[in-house]
């Protein structure tokens, strides 16, 4: 079970680094912001490789998310399981969600119809918030009370959570570029938050700790 979890710190960790460089791709080729004017979005999205590039990425993260999630189970399975399982779902449905708004972005360097495929693009960005803050919670929560995680890091969690939901929340203001930071803020410390934990997966005696600990309401 250890050399388990401890892959799933590595795949943590790889899936931050990867996130952070494609958005870095992406961010630095001029991709336009939610808010922005169909001639600046349909001008980048028609002549731009960044596109491509920052996509080629994207499969590589969700697959190490994924193994971070089954490995972040594992290792909290014994003490809080219900937590644990919420965290991983978040994983999943953003994986998808992500999915989908990757594939919006395909469809719209074939100068199809702009405006639609725009707002949909927001859309996805805005409600993926949504299971973000799902993972955060779970995994926080879980994390927290199986000793896994210390109290300030799924503090760092809940926070981070609180701005993602905002996000979604008020997405039908965030697609207009209104309150974007709110959803950037969040993000930010989504990826800490994310190190944090894959870092602890790296350190922890997992076998030792998880076996001895009982199951919690």
């Amino acid at each position: 079970m250890d050399v388990q979890v401890r892959v799933g710190g590595y795949a943590v960790i790889g899936f931050a680094a990867v996130i952070v460089a494609a958005n870095v791709v992406a961010v630095s080729a001029g991709l336009p912001l939610p808010g922005a004017e169909l001639a600046e979005v349909r001008d980048f999205f028609g002549a731009s490789d960044a596109v491509g590039l920052s996509s080629a990425f994207t499969p590589l993260a969700w697959l190490l998310a994924t193994v971070f999630g089954a490995s972040a189970v594992t290792a909290l399975w014994h003490a809080e399981r219900v937590w644990a399982l919420t965290g991983f779902a978040g994983v999943l449905l953003q994986n998808a969600t992500f999915a989908a708004l990757i594939a919006t972005r395909l469809a719209l360097t074939s100068g199809g119809d702009t405006a639609t495929l725009w707002a949909l693009h927001n859309g996805f960005f805005a409600l993926n918030g949504t299971f973000l803050a799902t993972a955060l919670v779970g995994l926080s929560v879980a994390g927290v009370r199986a000793g896994l995680i210390r109290p300030w890091h799924a503090g760092l969690g809940y926070v981070a959570a609180a701005l993602q939901f905002a996000s979604a929340s008020l997405a039908f203001t965030v697609v207009d570029g209104n309150l974007g930071f709110v959803g950037l803020a969040g993000w930010v410390l989504w990826v800490v938050w994310l190190v944090g934990y894959g870092v602890t997966l790296l350190r922890r005696n997992f076998p030792s700790r998880v076996h001895l600990a009982g199951p919690r309401p």
